[in-house]
């Protein structure tokens, strides 16, 4: 995936993510941790919810590693933030 849409496909899921967090008044990492050591939901109708919280969060946090991984690539070639942003645009 090129940088640019990396950086697309996160503010998306920020978005989602920040829904989620409005709803349920946590944040997602918050969320996430008790989520992934099995904490289950005390309402049933969060049960769908839940799980797609914690798929989104999942993806958002590839994205991350993908979009850190390029950054570091390209700053091999060339470590400058002009270099960077031509590389981006």
């Amino acid at each position: 995936m090129h940088i640019r849409d990396l950086l697309v496909d996160i503010h998306a899921l920020e978005e989602e993510l920040l829904d989620f967090e409005r709803k349920f008044g946590i944040r997602s990492e918050t969320f996430y941790a008790a989520y992934a050591s099995g904490e289950e939901p005390e309402d049933d109708s969060w049960i769908l919810d839940f799980g797609e919280w914690a798929s989104i969060y999942r993806t958002w946090l590839t994205r991350q590693a993908e979009y850190r991984n390029e950054i570091q690539k390209i700053q091999q070639q060339s470590p400058s933030l002009a270099g960077l942003i031509r590389v981006a645009a």
